[in-house]
C-alpha cells in the first residue's frame, strides 16, 4: 500500500469521479479505488526496478567491449561511475524490493530491448554526459542524477508507457503519481540508506491502510451535504458555485478525516490537505483552504465534534 498522502489523493481522485460520474455508484468507484492502488503500487515498483534493469544492461555493455577484437584502452577499463551510482546500486541489489516485486509479480522480464535502447539514449543525453565526466563527485550530486533520470529518461520514456498502456488503459493514469512517489524518496535519500530505503513510500499494514480508505472515502459522502454547508458559512464572500471544485473536495475530506480518524492530529490532516491543493487546484487554493478549515476546525474541536484521543493529540 501507498503511504496514507497517496492515499489522500487517491480517495480525492475517486470523490471526483463519484462526483462528476452522473451514473456511477458508490460500489464501483469504490473498487476503481481500489484498483488504483493497487496499480499505482505495481507501478512505484517497475519504475524502480528499472533502475537495476539499466545497471545490468550497463554491466553487459562493459563486458561486450571488452570482447571486441581490438578493444580499446576505455573498453578494457571502462569508468564504472554507473553501475557502482550507490542509489542505483542500492535499489539494484535490495533484497526488500525483490521479494515485493515477486510477491505482487512485477517485473521486466522480457524487455532487455527496451531497455538495452533506453540505455543508449540515456548514453547520449547531456545529464548522462555530465554526470559521467563530473571531477568532483558526491553524493549530491549522485542523487540530482538519480532524480534526472527518473524524471526524463525512465517515467518519461514512451517504450515504458506503452508497456503500461498495453496492461490497461488506466495504468497512465496512475504513472504520475507513482513516479512522484520514487521522485519524493529519492530526494529523501540520505548517504547511510540502504536499499531498502526505496520501500519507504509504501506503509506498513495494509489492512490498517485499507480501512483508511474505505472510512475516508465512504464517510465522505456521508457527511458531503452537512460539510458543504459548514463550508459555505465561513466562505460567506463565496457563493459554493464560484469554489473550486477541487477545492470543496479537498475541504470535505479534511473535515471529515478531523472528525473520523482520532488519532490523526487536526493539524497534520491541516497540513497534508493544503500540499494536496498546491498540486491538484488552483494557486490561490492553499490560502483559501487554509483560511476556511482553520476557522472551522477551531469551532468543531469547541463544541465537540472534533474530539481526538492520545497522548499529545488533545490540543492538537
Amino acid at each position: 500500500m501507498l503511504n496514507r498522502r497517496y492515499l489522500r489523493i487517491k480517495v480525492y481522485q475517486a470523490l471526483y469521479a463519484y462526483g462528476q460520474g452522473e451514473h456511477a455508484s458508490t460500489a464501483a468507484v469504490e473498487k476503481e479505488l481500489h484498483q488504483g492502488i493497487d496499480r499505482t503500487h505495481d507501478l512505484y515498483l517497475a519504475l524502480l526496478l528499472a533502475f537495476g534493469e539499466l545497471r545490468h544492461v550497463a554491466e553487459l555493455r562493459m563486458e561486450d567491449r571488452k570482447k571486441k577484437h581490438l578493444p580499446t584502452a576505455a573498453d578494457l577499463d571502462p569508468s564504472r561511475r554507473f553501475v557502482e551510482h550507490v542509489i542505483v546500486r542500492d535499489i539494484a541489489q535490495s533484497e526488500r524490493l525483490r521479494l515485493e516485486c515477486e510477491k505482487r509479480r512485477v517485473s521486466w522480464v522480457g524487455h532487455m530491448e527496451l531497455f538495452t535502447a533506453l540505455f543508449k539514449a540515456m548514453e547520449e543525453s547531456d545529464a548522462y554526459k555530465a554526470y559521467m565526466a563530473e571531477t568532483a563527485p558526491s553524493f549530491t550530486k549522485d542523487r540530482a542524477f538519480a532524480v534526472e533520470l527518473l524524471s526524463e529518461q525512465i517515467a518519461n520514456s514512451e517504450s515504458i508507457q506503452d508497456v503500461f498502456e498495453g496492461r490497461s488503459i488506466y495504468w497512465l493514469e496512475d504513472l504520475d503519481l507513482a513516479a512522484g512517489l520514487v521522485k519524493r524518496v529519492l530526494e529523501q535519500w540520505r548517504v547511510a540508506d540502504g536499499g531498502d530505503q526505496c520501500l519507504n513510500g509504501l506503509t506498513h499494514d495494509p489492512v490498517e491502510e485499507r480501512a483508511f480508505v474505505n472510512d475516508l472515502f465512504r464517510q465522505s459522502i456521508v457527511l458531503d451535504s452537512e460539510h458543504e454547508a459548514l463550508i459555505a458559512a465561513k466562505a460567506s464572500n463565496w457563493d459554493t458555485d464560484r469554489i473550486a471544485y477541487t477545492d470543496m473536495i479537498l475541504m470535505k475530506m479534511a473535515l471529515t478525516e478531523a472528525r473520523i480518524f482520532d488519532q490523526i492530529p487536526v493539524k497534520v490532516t491541516l497540513n497534508e490537505y493544503i500540499e494536496i491543493a498546491k498540486a491538484y487546484s488552483t494557486p490561490k487554493s492553499k490560502l483559501f483552504i487554509n483560511g476556511v478549515l482553520d476557522k472551522l476546525f477551531a469551532e468543531m474541536k469547541a463544541d465537540g465534534r472534533i474530539r481526538k484521543v492520545g497522548r499529545g493529540l488533545l490540543e492538537s
